[in-house]
């Protein structure tokens, strides 16, 4: 079997595999701090962080190049933490199992972290080069991108110099994205109180898993399942056709995934236990039929299951009726670039907390602000008719496109002459942080490309092996290219 160390080219892929040794969940991405930091005092390259945990590493421009603009090159630590359901794993402690598996790399059981693994890969790789001539580099590493944009947020002052930047967080080999979605969080909390079940009803455990998930930014499109949609589907019409009574309701786990695995417990009169089985069957069978062409690995779990406690009536139909009236998916297509979501909602998360608290986690994007916040007024409205409490996350810009960009022009160039064919320009819907580079620093001007991934923020992410040299080819070629 073909080791990941033997691909081409093979320093970014060395620096992938290592990478992918080193735990870097969001918000504790402290090993993958500390392994930057001895890789800068190994190479001898200037290192600065910030309060947020950010690192910048500076390399002097080559000889004869120290006039050529500062380029920066940027890419997030943290890494999405997903598996499925019956894989032992712990993202604080264990390596990502990754492997090799045709035309792709993998990993077992989990997100392989390609996102953006690749991307710090290829910026490392320039760092230590010999052989390729270059102005200054700032190679920008920041944290907490999957969760919250903390470090783009708190990026700090004087931390960059640079003219342009490169954003290496994209997933379309031959795609230049010059735009991004601005998005926010809108959470809702629902209390509740527990009865006893009532006498002569029968328990179940009803489960949804093998969706395909994905992104729920740049996946949004793709037609995927929510599985706490459909899990909520199936237990407001058992509510009203066999009086059904929940006990509890857990799914999805990242705001930025489309949630793929959800289960719940509940309970019906014993008389209507067997229609209640009838109906689950009829219910998986138009599932499949509606997604027969994007979910065709889901599966419907119902067992038996001991329930002694259920949630109050008025509670349990606040929370059914809220979750099948919230908007998801995509909301609006952009008017202005053709096949771009303009505007999108994802019903993240649903999860029993203590206290007597159910935690709804949904967010909302747009290349639009006004959009942007008029879907999450849309989806306020719905938790609070529920009664729910609802509250917003800071929320971040989108990147708005120039298209007259020298740094596209130099990009797009540049492809034209490695591979003979012109790079798609597009914007994209899922969230970078760029449009907040932009506030700190408004001089800069950006481009985003990367290699080709799929199944991203799911363990079905996958990143292919062909696009990853073309990916590195286009990342050397511009910056020599860059000469002032």
């Amino acid at each position: 079997m073909t080791e990941i160390k033997e691909l081409e080219p093979k320093t970014v892929w060395g620096f992938f595999e290592e990478i992918t040794r080193i735990p870097r969940p969001s918000k504790r991405e402290g090993k993958m701090i500390a392994w930057l930091e001895a890789f800068a005092r190994e190479h001898g390259l200037e290192c600065r962080k910030d309060a947020a945990g950010n690192v910048v590493i500076v390399k002097p421009a080559t000889s004869g190049r120290e006039l050529s603009p500062t380029v920066v090159l940027q890419s997030h630590m943290d890494m999405v933490c997903e598996k499925n359901g019956d894989v032992e794993f712990d993202f604080d402690r264990d390596p990502i199992r990754a492997y090799v598996d045709g035309e792709w790399v993998k990993a077992r059981g989990t997100t392989l972290g390609a996102d953006c693994g690749i991307g710090m890969a290829a910026a490392l790789a320039l760092l230590v080069s010999q052989d390729i001539p270059h102005g200054k580099i700032e190679a920008l590493f920041t944290v907490d991108e999957e969760t919250g944009l903390t470090g783009a947020f708190g990026l700090g002052e004087g931390m960059l110099t640079g003219k342009y930047l490169i954003n290496l967080d994209s997933e379309d080999e031959g795609e230049i994205f010059i735009g991004c979605a601005g998005g926010i969080d809108t959470v809702a909390v629902f209390t509740y109180h527990m009865e006893p079940c009532p006498e002569r009803y029968a328990g179940f455990r009803i489960s949804v898993k093998g969706l395909t998930g994905g992104h729920s930014g740049d996946d949004i499109d793709k037609g995927h399942a929510n599985s706490n949609k459909l899990l909520d589907r199936f237990l407001w019409n058992g509510a009203r056709k066999f009086g059904l009574r929940m006990a509890r309701f857990d799914g999805g786990n990242l705001r930025n995934a489309i949630p793929r695995e959800a289960e719940a417990l509940f309970a019906v009169p014993a008389d209507r236990e067997e229609a209640l089985k009838d109906y689950f069957r009829d219910f998986s069978r138009m599932i499949l039929e509606e997604y027969e062409h994007t979910e065709r690995k889901a599966e419907f779990g119902l067992e038996p299951s001991a329930v002694k406690e259920v949630l109050d009536r008025e509670s349990q139909d606040a929370l059914l009726n809220c979750l099948y009236a919230v908007p998801n998916g995509v909301l609006a297509m952009s008017r202005t670039m053709e096949g771009l979501v303009e505007t999108s909602s994802n019903l993240a998360s649903v999860k029993f907390g203590e206290g007597n608290r159910i935690v709804v986690t949904t967010s909302q994007r747009s290349s639009l602000e006004s959009a942007k916040y008029d879907a999450m007024a849309a989806v306020e409205s719905a938790f609070l008719l529920g009664g729910a409490r609802v509250t917003h996350s800071e929320g971040y810009p989108g990147w708005t496109p120039d298209p007259s960009s020298e740094l596209l022009k130099i990009v797009r160039e540049t492809y034209e002459e490695l591979f003979g064919t012109e790079p798609k320009v597009r914007a994209i819907h899922a969230g970078l942080e760029c449009g907040l580079f932009l506030q700190k620093y408004p001089q800069l001007e950006m481009v985003s490309f990367g290699p080709t991934l799929r199944g991203v923020h799911s363990p079905d992410e996958r990143l292919e092996i062909a696009s990853v040299e073309k990916f590195w080819k286009l990342l050397v070629g511009t910056v020599e290219r860059i000469v002032g």
